[in-house]
């Protein structure tokens, strides 16, 4: 099995982080496990792109209940 470059990872998380962006835009907050089915990415793929928006200081993670939302900010 083939491994990515760390390049290939990196480059792969900031397209993933470019599609949230546009998604959250478009749509505005949504919880976090429909906006994960909506990037249509492997879940740890985007779950990084989520962490690097909100080390950007570009999302907002807030718990809502058992769930969170993911706003732009």
């Amino acid at each position: 099995m083939a491994t990515k470059s760390p390049v290939a990872c990196i480059t792969s998380i900031g397209e993933v982080a470019g599609t949230v962006w546009r998604i959250l835009s478009d749509n505005g907050p949504m919880p976090m496990a429909k906006l994960v089915k909506a990037v249509g990415a492997p879940r740890d793929t985007t779950m990084q792109a989520l962490g690097w928006l909100a080390r950007e200081d570009k999302v907002s993670i807030v718990a809502k209940g058992p769930s969170h939302e993911v706003s732009l900010r």
